[in-house]
């Protein structure tokens, strides 16, 4: 079996786990009035989970490669491939997680999406601005306005 799937195996089995516990283990801590609301907090979770475990189907199955045939992973060639990058992508997303609470969300986010896009090899400032700029206030008013979770968007020291 290719690396893809044998990926795609793991995944489906976090999606189930995560699946089992958006539609049981969270629906028996709402109380009994919220239990027939079309959408809350907890709803995004089971369309997370389901989707997954759709997505995993795909690429199981196999639907996904169509007709032409994609190459596996080739296990003596590992040196050749961009550790570089890799690492220094969770490292930057370990550093988001770290910062995210007491540099805001906004600074955090922000930051987050120009390092990955400067390590991934994106050299156009401008691009990476307005793109960075727009996502993160885009995800910061949706969370923050439209579904009302309160996100610290600047550093704690302004006091906001």
């Amino acid at each position: 079996m290719a690396l893809d799937r044998w990926v795609a195996l793991v995944l489906l089995g976090i999606c189930l786990a995560y699946g089992y516990t958006a539609w049981v283990t969270m629906d028996a801590l709402l109380p009994p009035i919220m239990r027939r609301l079309a959408v809350w907090p907890y709803s995004f979770p089971k369309v997370l989970s389901v989707t997954g475990i759709l997505l995993c189907l795909v690429v199981l199955g196999g639907v996904e490669k169509g007709e032409e045939k994609t190459s596996d992973i080739d296990y003596r060639k590992l040196g050749q491939y961009n550790w570089g990058q890799a690492l220094a992508l969770l490292g930057l997303m370990v550093a988001y997680a770290l910062m995210l609470r007491s540099a805001g969300f906004l600074l955090a986010t922000g930051g987050f999406l120009i390092g990955g896009s400067l390590i991934l090899g994106e050299r156009r400032w401008i691009i990476m601005i307005v793109v960075s700029a727009v996502a993160t206030f885009g995800i910061w008013y949706l969370v923050q306005e439209v579904l009302g979770i309160f996100l610290r968007q600047l550093p704690f020291f302004l006091g906001i």
